[in-house]
């Protein structure tokens, strides 16, 4: 009896062990609140009014970081996986549906975002860009 107690109890501890180690430590240059700036013909006090910004603080679990963003009226949710190539993967974008007054950013947003294919990181500022040569720029929540 204290063979299988002591071998349950190996087992538990090191699927305890496994499972932590798919947790990776945050990047602090990508892994921070974005403010968007420069999006489209939306000018900067559009963005701003909007409160236009995506999360990316989640923890990142198998290099993919759960990351949320808010244009103005809905929570929108997604995956996306920075790679140290300057390459960007978003996906899994879903959003709650709510209907508001002026919907044009947000629906502009949705469609954008899902196609970003890379990125780039510069001082407080992060660029998501397509092979199509749109983008969008953001700055970080927390620069003064």
């Amino acid at each position: 009896m204290k063979k299988i107690l002591l071998s349950v109890f190996t087992v538990l501890f090191l699927g305890l062990i496994f499972n932590c180690s798919t947790v990776q430590v945050k990047d602090p240059h990508i892994q921070r609140e974005w403010m968007l700036i420069s999006f489209g013909d939306f000018t900067k006090n559009e963005l701003i009014k909007n409160k236009a910004e995506i999360n990316l603080t989640a923890n990142q679990e198998n290099g993919k970081i759960r990351g949320r963003a808010f244009m103005g009226c809905n929570n929108m949710s997604f995956s996306s996986e920075f790679k140290n190539n300057g390459k960007v993967k978003i996906s899994g974008v879903g959003s709650t549906m709510k209907a508001c007054q002026n919907m044009d950013l947000e629906t502009k947003f949705l469609k954008s975002f899902q196609n970003m294919t890379k990125y780039s990181v510069e001082g407080h500022f992060l660029t998501l860009s397509n092979n199509e040569g749109n983008s969008m720029k953001f700055v970080a929540a927390d620069w003064d």
